[in-house]
């Protein structure tokens, strides 16, 4: 990067930094520390529900899951604003009229201690891994630019993270998201534009569309039936993102403490559902127009040099290797001669398209109409070409992977978290590098501050206050949750180190993880709103934990290849699991008290 980025990078983070410290005066209590006295109003609140959800991850890696899958991937979002008008009906007036810290404090009063107990630690275990995959992702940033070791690199960015973290709370984490998102949504607008403006001049916006359309880039529906067959192991469609995206959201904005956290600083009941409602109204389009970017990348490098692979770190690796050095090189060769095929035949496609506007706006005589279907002809001619050179690209791609992978140690062969970052590095002016590379450290800053308070606030409420013997006093309650909150982060910080081969994208490796628990925490929450004729805690307990095992058994066997299931599925099936459990158990004891009973009176 250059000096001016640097300068930019550094004054943008120190502003967040300084802006949250100034925001961070609260009463010293927990209700301050963890609620910010619920006086937050529902625009604060909506920001501080997105800036939770969007982490770095979102902008990191969404551009780049465009680029290899297509905008598939937006319907994994076609469920939230349907859970967002279930949470406010039913969710939101029962966590407000108890006057919670926490959305388990409820499973107690409606159950016991012991199904509460269970419930927060799901939580606190997933929520605690998938933050440290968000530690992660701007660490992966600096790491790459400047060549850093990625656990020096983690350390250094978890522990200016956890600042602000502890010193203001809640309140401090909203105002810091605020500001965060203002700034994160004028970088990713001034990053969409650029892509646009690195376009050969005879190239417009919707050249680029189209160009990203036709070699299956604007996949946004699909149904995941393959030859007649609904495929369960399709991950992104419009059935597991409606129903298993339904599911998901439900739970993750209903049930995890660091969205209920949120919601539960509103000022009123009120304030809590508008910010819901808006987050699920504006949350599809704010996904489409991220992917949109990764389409534009990846038209722009129609027309521009691709890398072959695009962590250079692992390609450096690669191409040090004994064996395969050489090997690299003549794949990078042919690359390079397919790409300069395809600047051929995708300027052919633009200028086509050209010519028709013209074509159609000057005449609308019979002999136009031949011309133009000459022109869609040769179209589609062009198309076919440059899908069948996209196809051999591909091809490369795969084997280079397939190298890392097999002769790099330690190699990681998905390259999907650095495509977005590796166009900024090499094409975007200086200045804007660093203000984009800024975005990202915001946008994960912002929801791993509010994961790691939300951790707190759960180990605090739902487990020391509750198993402590001992009386402690306001201020002692407030600084033990700042100890907490440090304890929380630098056991983020741990798991992060273990993130670098996590083989998937990291967006889609934190929904995976947060699919393995999210279904069977809903489950208890539906039992205990929706079926008041249950009351024992010991058998919601028990039926959780059976149906914990059982999710964790099918992602196992759905991985090993013993059948194929998408992860969007965990989510119904866990909670479809905890009520069919529940009621079985139910009427196994009913039915043996009753026989019971029988024996007894004769």
């Amino acid at each position: 990067m250059s000096t001016l980025d640097w300068i930019v990078l550094v004054l943008t983070l120190a502003t967040i930094i300084t802006y949250g410290l100034l925001k961070s005066r609260t009463s010293h209590n927990l209700d301050g520390y963890f609620r910010s006295n619920r006086n937050l109003p529902w625009g604060l609140v909506l920001l501080s529900i997105m800036g939770t959800q969007a982490s770095a991850i979102t902008f990191l890696s969404a551009p780049g899951q465009a680029y290899t899958d297509g905008m598939r991937f937006v319907q994994y979002y076609f469920g939230i604003p349907l859970a967002m008008v279930v949470i406010c009906i039913f969710f939101v007036p029962i966590f407000r009229k108890g006057n919670y810290y926490t959305a388990y404090e409820y499973l107690e009063h409606r159950f016991n201690g012991q199904t509460r107990t269970l419930t927060a630690f799901l939580f606190l275990l997933q929520r605690g891994l998938s933050t440290g995959i968000s530690v992660f992702a701007p660490s992966l940033i600096l790491s790459s630019l400047m060549g850093w070791d990625i656990i020096w690199t983690n350390i250094f960015l978890g522990g200016l993270l956890v600042i602000y973290t502890i010193s203001g709370g809640a309140k401090a984490v909203a105002y810091t998201q605020q500001l965060q998102l203002i700034i994160v949504f004028a970088g990713m607008f001034l990053a969409g534009w650029m892509v646009v403006r690195l376009l050969p001049p005879e190239v417009g916006f919707t050249d680029a569309l189209a160009i990203g359309g036709q070699l299956g880039k604007f996949n946004v529906i699909s149904t995941g039936v393959v030859n007649e067959k609904f495929n369960w192991n399709d991950q992104y469609n419009i059935w597991s993102g409606l129903i298993g995206g339904f599911f998901l959201a439900l739970s993750y904005f209903g049930t995890d403490q660091s969205q209920v956290g949120r919601y539960l600083t509103a000022q009123s009941l009120r304030e809590s559902r508008m910010g819901l409602l808006m987050n699920g109204f504006v949350k599809v389009p704010m996904q489409f127009l991220i992917l949109l970017i990764g389409v534009l990348v990846f038209s722009f490098y129609q027309f521009q040099q691709a890398p072959v692979f695009f962590n250079q770190v692992q390609l450096n690796k690669l191409r040090a290797a004994p064996v395969y050095g050489d090997s690299l090189q003549l794949a990078e060769a042919s690359y390079e001669a397919l790409g300069l095929q395809k600047k051929a035949l995708v300027q052919q496609y633009a200028m086509l398209r050209t010519n028709e506007k013209i074509s159609s706006s000057s005449s609308s005589s019979s002999s136009s109409s031949v011309r133009q279907q000459d022109s869609e002809h040769l179209k589609d001619r062009v198309i076919d070409s440059l899908k069948v050179l996209q196809h051999r690209s591909d091809s490369v791609r795969a084997r280079v992977k397939g190298w890392i992978a097999s002769q790099v140690p330690g190699g990681d062969s998905n390259d999907t978290n650095y495509i977005f970052l590796r166009f900024v590095v090499d094409h975007l002016p200086a200045g804007l590098v660093g203000l984009l590379i800024a975005i990202i450290f915001l946008a994960s800053w912002g929801s791993i501050a509010a994961a790691i308070n939300s951790l707190a606030s759960s180990s605090m409420i739902d487990f020391h206050k509750r198993f402590s013997t001992s009386q402690s006093s306001s201020e002692a309650e407030y600084k033990l949750s700042k100890w907490y909150t440090l304890g929380w982060g630098i056991f983020c910080i741990a798991v992060a180190m273990f993130t670098y081969n996590i083989g998937n994208s990291l967006i889609e490796a934190v929904n995976v993880l947060g699919s393995l628990f999210y279904g069977v925490v809903l489950g208890i929450f539906l039992v205990a709103f929706f079926m008041p004729r249950i009351t024992s805690g010991t058998l919601v307990f028990w039926a959780s934990l059976v149906a914990e095992l059982v999710v964790i058994v099918v992602f196992l066997l759905s991985r090993t290849g013993v059948f194929k299931l998408a992860f969007l599925w965990l989510n119904p099936l866990g909670a479809g699991l905890v009520v069919l459990f529940c009621v079985l158990l139910q009427w196994t004891t009913k039915k043996n008290r009753s026989e019971s009973g029988a024996i007894l009176s004769s």
